[in-house]
């Protein structure tokens, strides 16, 4: 098997001997300062990285360290970065943490702790990588751009597939944004009329006046403007599918028209007293109640009947139980490649507000908001202001171990305070620590004193 590569930033070369010894069963990749590390880092892509704080210009201080650090996270996103931090430099490595860094290991080096957090991040990496391919490759479904695992979605794509072999009319219903045309485009590639016109209007988007020249064509001189002849989407569509999206906001005088066409096969153009035989299938879709408007009057019965020789209905999205976030991760995965970003995944917050969300415009919705996230985000994952949703109140807890450590300290911390009522002397006793530990810990946590309170401080 192919040894892993382990990325070394060390200016060091007696430590670098001292890792290349401890380390004999990963590929190490030696770098002494900060651009050689990019460098190599691009070239090599090593899963996991140890970086040492103290590096040149900067050897005695931590600043090359830390841009170090940000610009491996920055430039290589998927990498796990160790970093190496003196001996009792717990505030370095809390930061080193908190501004993205796997995890710390302080010097001397503890080889077998070492060990075992590289094998951990190698392995957090090798998972993080199965889900990236898992997420890029979803669920297969027998229609084309249709990505699902919901059951009622599958049984609507193999009814498709039984349609498409036949020459009935379709209706598709379903609401805005839930792959009606995607399913109006698979009857037509699946069946006999793959090689012929696919042509689709929609019918809700056109004034009247202008509907009926685009459906039946016009004659030279048939109205003003009409300077030559022009066949319309009806004859264009000869010999293969017709797609009348909308069908529920085509105008009553256009339904008897079209009624008449599909009793006889032949279309009239406006102007014309020559009638035109057309071969063509029907496929109309709308999300309208079509049958309450057939039932007011608002739509010819006959003309209905005549369209969903069979009826196809679309769930919406929000019934489709798991597939919010399936599709969340498979437009991740297009708009990263599409765009050139390298967007890990989402935090805990846009995870529950993506299953918490109504999706009122559907996988439309959705894919638009992904896109503006993948966009838009600064940081490697997806957050919900990201998609401009707000956050659910139930949302899942954070289950990060390091993170609930550092959460746990924080409260203890914040507890003796305020009961030593701002004591640090105190606190540092109920805490069985030393007062210059207490401060540490405090200035890593953001409570640090103000300059000049060096006894007390508040409970804030």
């Amino acid at each position: 098997m192919t040894k892993p590569k382990l990325l070394i930033v060390e200016d060091d070369e007696g430590l670098c001997s001292q890792y290349r010894w401890a380390f004999p069963a990963c590929e190490l990749v030696i770098a002494h300062a900060r651009p050689q590390a990019l460098a190599a880092a691009l070239k090599e892509r090593p899963p996991v990285a140890i970086v040492d704080l103290g590096l040149p210009p900067d050897p005695d201080g931590v600043s090359e360290g830390f841009a170090t650090l940000e610009t491996l996270l920055r430039q290589v996103p998927d990498i796990k970065v160790i970093v190496a931090t003196s001996h009792g430099d717990r505030m370095h490595a809390l930061r080193a943490v908190g501004s993205g860094a796997y995890d710390f290991c302080e010097k001397p080096m503890d080889i077998a702790l070492l060990r075992t957090i590289v094998d951990r991040a190698l392995r957090l990496h090798e998972l993080e990588e199965e889900n990236r391919r898992l997420a890029d490759a979803p669920a297969p479904s027998p229609i084309k751009h249709i990505v699902t695992a919901s059951d009622a979605v599958l049984k609507v794509c193999r009814t498709i597939e039984k349609l498409a072999t036949t020459n009935v009319s379709v209706l598709l219903l379903g609401e805005s944004g839930t792959g009606k045309e995607a399913l109006a485009r698979a009857l037509h590639d699946l069946g006999p009329r793959a090689k012929q016109p696919f042509v689709a209007i929609n019918c809700g988007a056109i004034p009247e006046n202008l509907l009926e020249s685009e459906l039946f064509g016009y004659e030279r001189g048939a109205f003003t403007g009409a300077v030559k002849q022009t066949i319309g989407k009806i004859e264009a569509a000869n010999k293969g599918t017709l797609f009348l999206d909308e069908i529920g906001d085509l105008p009553h005088p256009l339904q008897v028209k079209l009624l008449r066409f599909l009793q006889e096969q032949v279309v009239e153009r406006v102007g014309g007293r020559q009638t035109i035989p057309v071969d063509v299938r029907i496929v109309s879709a709308t999300n309208t109640a079509i049958e309450e408007q057939v039932g007011e009057g608002r739509f010819r019965n006959d003309l209905f009947y005549r369209l969903n020789s069979v009826t196809v209905r679309i769930p919406p999205l929000r019934d489709r139980g798991g597939d919010t976030m399936l599709l969340a991760r498979y437009f991740l995965g297009r708009f990263n490649r599409e765009f050139g970003r390298n967007l890990r995944g989402f935090t805990e917050a846009a995870i529950s507000a993506i299953s918490s969300h109504p999706w009122p415009g559907n996988v439309r919705e959705l894919e638009n908001r992904m896109k503006r996230a993948v966009v838009m985000s600064e940081t490697r994952l997806v957050d919900a202001a990201d998609l401009e949703l707000a956050a659910s109140e139930e949302g899942a807890p954070d289950l990060d171990l390091r993170a609930a450590r550092l959460r746990a300290e924080r409260d203890v911390l914040q507890k003796a305070i305020t009961r030593s009522n701002g004591t640090l002397a105190t606190a540092a006793k109920l805490l069985g620590i030393s007062r210059p530990t207490l401060y540490t810990l405090m200035e890593a946590h953001g409570l640090a004193p103000t300059p000049g309170a060096e006894s007390v401080v508040s409970g804030q």
